[in-house]
């Protein structure tokens, strides 16, 4: 079922937007002015707004309420099908792509596009601002079609959800820094940019933890990883799989990643980073069916447990 008919939507997105052709990273900025840029219908091709024969980057911005959001609940974003590629900003921070931008284009014009929210980033007291930096290549451009809007998401009994953008680098267990680049989790890395790439790489993602935050035992979960990994928590090793079989024959790929999480390595109310290395022998690589996130040990066994 399409996840637009299954949950309700919060706030619709459709109608009018801010919008402006061309290309400037200060327009994911929410101090930015854009008072001045011209008004788009989405969704719907801006060819048929007035931009006939357009292709190249351009920018839409839309602001939203928080008070219409509720912080015990989770949302999704979904912005329809935009065509080709997109990077999405949430009150300044990216929280989801599709396709590349150049010059590696890739095309996603024909994936819908759901983009989980971190609640970190939303405001729930006021103000919120959308901003979307889209390439088109040809024919139509832009958010063209779809249900577009905040939608609630299904309970996932996560106490903080991981999902979205993670950086990650192709280097070995044994680099001390990386080069690193933006990826979407969970998701294979052969759909976001490396395309029949095996060996070896390495995800990075930080998370603060509010004082209040439960004193249950917690779980770290990362999905399903292809095919092995090493897992840290502020640089300690907290977990691994790794079946040491050869390709064809292991199955750590389909066993779902729950690392008990030590209460001495957390830090409440600071900065935590966990640290992934992947090591892929072949097909699809890298973190790529969820759940992400953290959740309670109760919870892990009655919701989670294989």
């Amino acid at each position: 079922m399409d996840l637009v008919m299954a949950f309700a939507q919060v706030v619709s997105l459709s109608g009018q937007w801010k919008f402006r052709i061309g290309d400037d990273p200060h327009y994911s900025a929410v101090e930015w002015d854009d008072s001045k840029w011209k008004n788009m219908y989405a969704p719907t091709a801006w060819e048929e707004e007035g931009y006939n024969g357009y292709d190249g980057f351009a920018w839409y911005r839309k602001k939203f309420d928080g008070h219409e959001l509720d912080r015990s609940e989770s949302y999704i974003l979904n912005l329809g099908f935009i065509d080709d590629c997109d990077e999405i900003y949430l009150n300044g921070r990216l929280i989801g792509f599709s396709g590349s931008m150049p010059p590696n284009f890739k095309t996603a014009y024909n994936s819908e596009r759901k983009y989980a929210i971190p609640q970190e980033a939303i405001n729930f007291q006021g103000v919120n601002t959308i901003a979307i930096r889209v390439f088109d290549v040809t024919q139509g451009g832009g958010i063209i079609d779809g249900r577009i809007g905040i939608y609630e998401a299904e309970r996932n009994h996560l106490l903080l959800n991981l999902q979205g953008v993670w950086s990650f680098t192709k280097e070995d267990q044994h680099a001390a820094t990386g080069d690193w680049k933006k990826i979407n989790v969970p998701g294979p890395w052969e759909h976001q940019g490396y395309y029949k790439y095996d060996g070896f790489a390495r995800y990075k993602r930080t998370f603060t933890l509010p004082k209040d935050f439960t004193n249950e035992p917690l779980i770290l979960l990362l999905g399903k990883i292809d095919d092995f990994d090493k897992t840290y928590l502020n640089g300690q090793v907290i977990g691994s799989t790794n079946d040491h079989r050869e390709y064809g024959d292991s199955e750590s790929f389909s066993k779902l990643r729950a690392y008990p999480i030590p209460e001495k390595i957390l830090k409440r109310n600071a900065v935590n980073t966990i640290e992934v290395i992947v090591e892929d022998m072949g097909n699809i690589g890298g973190i790529y069916e969820g759940p992400i996130g953290i959740t309670t040990s109760n919870f892990y066994r009655k919701y989670f447990k294989e």
